[in-house]
């Protein structure tokens, strides 16, 4: 920082086989007082990566679910203002100088929610239910803690007043449909223990009807068509996400009936 009056951040970031995009992104963090990566024990060049980058400090820590690598991340903090970005998330050069005067000037909120602009491979992904998307990305870590109730989908909780940052996060998270359908499965699995531990039982009706309605909702209401073929990809596949979390809340409860009919 080079007011001396700014508040000291702390960059966090959770990470798993981000080789793709993590150099991209450290190279743009030299703001940050410190780079706090927390790996879920990556087989790719993620960790060498890392380690080249003097302000990093690389942890490695078994991956439960989100909301608790991300509260394990804030608590290896040193300092009290935390950025917390996905690897995939690429900061403009509007954005950083905006994060740079929010910190030397801060008097009011504990937390700022950040608009993103979604890429489909190399193109800026308009609608299809993205375009209000916002989320917490900077916020004090004293008034600040993520609901481990939420295995996925993290919900940042607040304890003071929240504010925006007017420039937008760019953030590379369909890099391509089978990456995507890959990360869809995996949410919807965690989505599906969620619910499990909430006591939600399948319904047929919803497992019938949800899936649909999100992509009705999604393509139509929410303009997805305007995107074009990508939109039908990424509509589908949001679509397919509550498909699978049916599908695994199924086989938990099952689960749970076999051993209660084994004891």
């Amino acid at each position: 920082m080079t007011n001396s009056n700014a508040e000291k951040l702390s960059v966090l970031i959770i990470t798993l086989n981000e080789e793709k995009h993590l150099k991209t992104l450290l190279s743009d963090l030299d703001f940050a007082d410190e780079i706090v990566i927390i790996d879920s024990f990556s087989n790719d060049r993620t960790e060498i990566i890392a380690k080249s980058f003097p302000k990093v400090k690389f942890i490695q820590n078994k991956f439960e679910n989100f909301s608790v690598q991300r509260n394990f991340a804030i608590s290896q903090a040193k300092n009290d203002w935390i950025l917390f970005l996905d690897a995939d998330e690429v900061l403009t050069p509007e954005l950083k100088q905006e994060i740079i005067e929010t910190l030397q000037n801060n008097k009011t909120y504990s937390a700022y929610f950040f608009e993103r602009i979604f890429m489909f491979e190399s193109s800026v992904l308009k609608y299809s239910g993205n375009q209000t998307d916002k989320i917490f990305r900077l916020f004090d870590k004293k008034s600040a803690r993520y609901d481990e109730k939420r295995l996925v989908h993290e919900k940042l909780i607040v304890d003071g007043k929240i504010g925006s940052l007017k420039n937008k996060l760019i953030h590379h998270s369909y890099s391509s449909y089978h990456d995507y359908k890959e990360k869809i499965i995996f949410y919807g699995k965690f989505k599906a223990q969620e619910k499990f531990i909430k006591k939600v039982k399948p319904s047929f009706i919803l497992k019938l009807l949800h899936p649909s309605y999100n992509f009705l909702y999604n393509y139509f209401i929410r303009l997805g068509f305007l995107d074009g073929k990508k939109g039908i990809f990424i509509c589908y596949l949001n679509a397919y996400c509550i498909v699978i979390r049916y599908r695994e809340l199924k086989k938990l409860w099952k689960q749970d009936q076999d051993l209660i009919s084994k004891t």
